[in-house]
């Protein structure tokens, strides 16, 4: 596949319990500045998506910012970033930054992380996009999303190459040389004939 010039970011609007998640996104912004790609997030200046942001900036690195209107004052949108996008809605955003973004990244985060997350894997599963999708599993956070993904294909509803859409890592090193090496596979029929 062609390089990673930008990744899109899905995390929290907040900082979360543990310190070890400011540090993983404080560690995603400049490790992107460093590499000269291009973070596409959400727009705000708090949590962790705000946390990442500032990294990279600090960094000399190029952030792209996409906030709905109506969030621009809820997440309070970042003023500083090398470009901010304003849409009308949050399909809009998400739309936006898939078109922005090579890959995405989710960290740590809430029910829009896991929103976002689930919205671009549901496009890859459809072969709407063959761009990689990771998790970086902080601190185990994503353990228990791990294993309802396993469920989901254990009980039927999944197929086992669905879980072959993403990777999942403990650290970001390993995470991007695996989103670099990815290999497009697009499920062709996604729904059985068997009716129960």
């Amino acid at each position: 596949m062609k390089s990673i010039q930008s990744i899109c970011l899905f995390c929290g609007s907040r900082h979360g319990e543990r310190p070890e998640y400011a540090e993983a996104a404080r560690a995603f912004g400049a490790e992107l500045a460093k590499r000269g790609i291009t973070l596409v997030y959400g727009g705000g200046n708090v949590g962790l998506m705000g946390v990442a942001a500032d990294a990279c900036l600090a960094g000399g690195g190029k952030v792209i910012g996409v906030i709905p209107e109506f969030l621009k004052s809820k997440e309070v949108a970042h003023l500083g970033l090398t470009e901010l996008h304003i849409t009308d809605s949050m399909h809009a955003r998400k739309a936006k930054m898939a078109e922005l973004s090579d890959a995405f990244i989710a960290l740590p985060g809430g029910f829009g992380t896991f929103d976002e997350l689930f919205e671009i894997l549901t496009w890859a599963q459809l072969g709407v996009h063959d761009k990689p999708v990771g998790l970086l599993n902080v601190a185990g956070f994503f353990d228990p999303l791990l294993a309802m993904t396993r469920h989901a294909v254990d009980e039927g509803f999944a197929r086992p190459e669905n879980l072959s859409l993403f990777a999942a890592e403990k650290h970001l090193p390993e995470l991007l040389h695996a989103l670099e090496n990815h290999q497009p596979h697009h499920t062709l029929k996604w729904v059985d004939a068997k009716k129960g």
